[in-house]
């Protein structure tokens, strides 16, 4: 994990566990880039607007690239941030697709991108259940893969080396 600047740290996405797991892992200080529907509950929207995380309208082209733009240069300035590029929590074994904005932020700002697999958590709240189960969660951190000196052009490269680093790591666990 690169210790002496910041990165964009990638993760699948299970379940709600994943997130609190995930801070406890890296650091408390951590910033996401978070799917703005998230906004509707207000108790976590103000926590998270306060903890410097920033919303992505995924309906507004727009107010996106604003987000993503505020995201590198929060990057710039020296924040991580972890992204679930799958948008939601997969309710199977199976990656879902990977959406862009993380890995244009992380271009943008020519941050390296952490590869994280985690597995166990889909145990331990499953999607649609408030319940949390006692369960064994694994978090991998795989090698970086550097953004310098790419371009926005490369992202759908960059995408797939990212994804495929997590699907392989997941399914070995």
């Amino acid at each position: 994990m690169p210790r002496d600047r910041a990165a964009v740290y990638c993760s699948n996405h299970q379940s709600n566990i994943d997130p609190p797991v995930l801070f406890d892992a890296l650091h408390p200080r951590m910033h996401i880039l978070y799917k703005a529907e998230i906004d509707q509950i207000p108790i976590l929207a103000r926590a998270f607007r306060l903890g410097g995380f920033i919303p992505v309208d995924r309906r507004n082209k727009e107010a996106a690239m604003r987000s993503i733009e505020a995201g590198a240069a929060s990057i710039r300035s020296g924040n991580s941030f972890l992204i679930f590029p799958e948008g939601t929590r997969s309710r199977t074994a199976d990656l879902l697709p990977f959406k862009k904005g993380g890995f244009v932020m992380a271009i943008k700002a020519q941050a390296p991108i952490v590869p994280v697999a985690i597995t166990g958590s889909r145990a331990a709240m499953r999607k649609g259940s408030p319940l949390i189960w006692p369960a064994n969660i694994r978090v991998t951190f795989l090698p970086a893969v550097a953004t310098a000196g790419r371009s926005i052009d490369d992202r759908d490269a960059v995408i797939a080396q990212v994804r495929d680093a997590i699907a392989r790591q997941a399914a070995l666990t």
